[in-house]
Order: C-alpha cells, then structure tokens, then sequence
C-alpha cells in the first residue's frame, strides 16, 4: 500500500489552537473538522453521529440528500443525540457532496474496499498521524446505511479511509464508524486529557488500625470466635492482614460499622 503526501493546504488548521483567555472546552468545539453523512436513511444514526462527534469535540455537521427532509428535528435523531442536540442545531443538509465539501482542503472518504482508480486506502491512524501534521480543514465523508458511499463519492476524496475489522465480518454501524473515526482523529491531534473525577483515597493512620483492631478484638469475643485464653496469634495476623491491605479511613470506617452492627445484633437477641 503506497503512502499518499499529505500537501500543505490554507492557513485554517484541522484543530482549533489555543486562544488566550478562551476555555479548552470552547476552543475544542470550535474545531474546523467538518463530517458529511450522504444518504442517510435513519433518524437515530444521525443523532448518534452528532453524540459521536460532540464528545470528541467536534461540532460541524453537514448531511448530502438524507432520506427525510426533517430528519434534524425528528424524535429519534434528537433522543439518540443525548445531550447533542447543539450539533443537530446548527448541522445543514445540502444537495451534493461537492456543496458539502465546500471550505475543506482535504477530504477522506470512508469505506470498507478499495475502488479501481479510486484515491489510496489507508488505515485511519497511519493517515491522521500524517495528516495532523499538515495545514488542512478535513472533511470526513460517510455513505449511508445500505450501500454506502458510490464510486463518484469515493472519487472525489483525497483518501479512503478503511477501519480495520475482523475478516469474516466488516460491517459497522454508521455512527459506530463516526464514533471511531473521530476518536482517532481526536488523538492524532492531540487527545483530551484524562480527568481524575474520584477522590484520592486517604491511607488510615497507626492510630485508626488500632482502634479498628481493638473494636474487631471486642467483637470476635463476643461472638465466641477468639477465646481471649487461647487467642492463638489471631489478631497478629489481622493486623497483618490489614496492614498489606493499606485500608483507607473510610474503609476502618466500614469495617467497624459492620463489627458495631454484628454487636448490635448480638446485645439485640440476649446473648
């Protein structure tokens, strides 16, 4: 398979640039990436391509000759867009791909087989890497739900982009196929950074592991499993056990809400 140059384009980047003083966020959803869906026969895949989309930052959606007029406003698209619905908003539907690819510099054809005389298949990752690199506004070009993309669509593109699949089985939902696309083209470009969202857990201190050991102590008595007489090294080895666990405050916390509830119960019954 034969490399294709990616050429320097227009100033416009693929990817939005730091601005001072204008939030990640923002900067992200204005990214120049444009998606077109040509003949796209259901509701819900467009609303699911434009939830694909938005949650790798991307936001320009164009629609070639979908099967319903209205298809930006009807249930399905807007229940499957799950909080995508900007994107439906402000996407156009168009008459031709070459209305569609109007402004872009660079434009990537996606399907499953290389066509005779078509423009070079390539894997999505070697070509974005390659592509990140230049100065282009990319367009993203997906044929519809049955027959995907014709050959005069595929003609038009600079590349064709093949997501690599299981041989025996290729095919891929439409908004499947944009979701992974524009994961991949997000990490070329960069990717998001990972947001720790938990809390860091805090180690209990020596003072914690006492109390907890000396509360379990109490109620292993109670319940008749540690004979104080006979104790046999079983608190040595809770504490060990304990201590290779490096339990957290809050997990003391629980540990000796269940012994004061087994004591509970206990005192609860008489015994």
């Amino acid at each position: 398979m034969r490399a294709i140059p990616i050429l320097a384009g227009p100033a416009s980047r693929s990817h939005a640039r730091a601005s001072p003083g204008v939030p990640r966020a923002v900067q992200f959803l204005s990214d120049s990436t444009r998606f077109v869906l040509v003949d796209t026969s259901h509701p819900g895949n467009v609303g699911a391509a434009a939830r694909a989309m938005k949650v790798m930052g991307f936001s320009d959606l164009v629609l070639v000759t979908p099967r319903f007029a209205d298809v930006l406003g009807q249930p399905d698209a807007i229940a499957m867009a799950s909080g995508a619905t900007d994107i439906l908003e402000r996407a156009r539907i168009v008459a031709s791909l070459d209305e569609a690819l109007e402004g872009t510099t660079f434009a990537c054809a996606t399907a499953m087989t290389p066509r005779d005389f078509g423009p070079p298949t390539r894997a999505p990752r070697e070509a974005f890497a390659e592509l990140a690199r230049g100065d282009h506004r990319v367009g993203f070009v997906f044929g519809g739900e049955r027959f995907g993309l014709s050959n005069d669509h595929v003609y038009a593109c600079h590349v064709c982009i093949s997501i690599p699949t299981h041989p025996e089985y290729g095919s891929l939902n439409l908004a499947q196929a944009v979701q992974l696309l524009s994961y991949d083209w997000r990490q070329a470009l960069g990717g998001f950074p990972v947001v720790e969202r938990t809390r860091v857990p805090v180690e209990a201190d020596a003072a914690a592991v006492r109390g907890l050991l000396a509360h379990w102590r109490d109620t292993l008595v109670d319940i008749e499993f540690l004979d104080p007489a006979v104790p046999r090294k079983l608190m040595a080895r809770l504490h060990q056990l304990v201590n290779r666990a490096q339990v957290t405050t809050e997990e003391v916390h629980i540990l000796r809400g269940i012994a004061r509830q087994v004591q509970k119960l206990r005192r609860r019954d008489g015994r």
